[in-house]
């Protein structure tokens, strides 16, 4: 069956590998116009653009799409569930939301989400070939910076407004000395560690 692009939303997440803070995911339906328009922009996998490229981008899909969402899953779902389940829900969650349901769901990687009221395709690398994956990884990306970069106000010492949660080096170390938070993943190995914060 052939959609038209109207129909068809991407869907991306974000934060799969971070020690903490949710994972979050986006679903965007583009025009085949806006598509276009925001690939000569310079639009692509959000992991390939810089912070202030992504930015302008954000703000390019906000205006141009025919609908975004976003979906998350928090930490306590994370531990609960597990990292993979966790991210199918917070994809099925930003497609649920969306306003006027798509009738197919372009899904970046090798997993079907569980549970979906629609037909959907999974597209591995699929933020380098379809444009409304990329506009998805790239909502969702900015969407969970801005969070992290929030949440390191309320958690100082992890280095969280730079390593927007992901295990680097500093913050590998504040988890030795510090202990983790309520939002570190305890699921994940790194976090294991003393007792967690307040």
């Amino acid at each position: 069956m052939d959609y038209g692009s109207d129909q068809i939303a991407g869907v991306d997440e974000v934060g799969r590998g971070a020690l903490f803070g949710p994972v979050v995911a986006a679903a965007v339906i583009l025009s085949d116009a806006a598509a276009q328009y925001l690939a000569q922009q310079g639009m692509t996998d959000s992991k390939k653009l810089s912070p202030k490229r992504r930015l302008v981008l954000n703000q390019q899909i906000r205006e141009q799409a025919i609908a975004y969402q976003v979906g998350m899953a928090s930490v306590y779902e994370i531990d609960r569930l597990n990292i993979l389940q966790a991210s199918l829900l917070a994809m099925r969650r930003s497609v649920c939301r969306l306003s006027g349901c798509p009738q197919l769901c372009l899904v970046d990687g090798n997993q079907r989400i569980p549970n979906l009221p629609m037909s959907q395709t999974t597209v591995i690398k699929g933020d380098q070939s379809e444009p409304a994956i990329a506009a998805a990884s790239i909502i969702a990306k900015v969407w969970r910076d801005q969070l992290i970069i929030r949440l390191d106000q309320r958690y100082p010492g992890y280095d969280l407004a730079s390593n927007k949660g992901y295990g680097s080096a500093k913050h590998r170390q504040a988890l030795q000395s510090l202990g983790p938070t309520r939002q570190h993943r305890l699921s994940f190995a790194p976090c294991r560690v003393g007792q967690r914060l307040g």
